[in-house]
């Protein structure tokens, strides 16, 4: 099993389950959010109404995560996420390695065999790339990922990268 990062863009990663940082409505949004419901089309949308109409109906919690069929996107699953809002003084770092933890549970739950996350809470919700990194590495490697054979972080920019792969370098140090 394999942990990998790669500069790029989610909405073009062939993956089983593609996990979106969402916001907890689950209806759409900016950055990563917005990027995945409008390439998937309207299914997404449909999806995730059908979500909070029966599971979620309070919206998905902060740390939670849950699964939806991925529309047009190279992928079977979406796993919605929502990250911890550091700039909303959400500045816990287990929330946001349960967004890590609980989208490998689903994960496994599916049967996917590959996921691909984004630098949750790395974007408007505040969280700098260093500490996104350093959480979202360890919530991963420390997970048993039973039956999941990569984990690739798709990320956006460079300074995203780097701290990505500065903290999966350290894994085999």
């Amino acid at each position: 099993m394999s942990i990998d990062a790669i500069l790029g863009d989610l909405t073009l990663e062939p993956a089983d389950a593609l996990v979106n940082a969402a916001n907890s409505t689950l209806l759409g949004g900016g950055g990563v959010d917005g990027a995945l419901h409008a390439a998937a089309g309207p299914g997404l949308l449909a999806a995730c109404r059908r979500v909070r109409r029966t599971t979620w109906p309070d919206g998905l919690p902060v740390g939670e995560a849950v699964a939806t069929e991925a529309g047009e996107l190279p992928a079977r699953w979406v796993i919605h996420t929502v990250g911890p809002n550091r700039n909303r003084g959400q500045s816990e770092e287990g929330l946001l390695a349960s967004c890590y933890t609980r989208s490998l549970d689903i994960a496994q739950e599916l049967g996917a065999r590959t996921i691909a996350f984004p630098a949750v809470g790395a974007g408007a919700y505040g969280w700098d790339a260093a500490t996104a990194a350093r959480v979202a590495v360890a919530a991963v490697a420390g997970h048993p990922r039973i039956g999941i054979g990569r984990v690739r972080f798709v990320l956006l920019n460079q300074p995203l990268l780097s701290a990505f792969g500065a903290e999966i370098d350290s894994l085999t140090a």
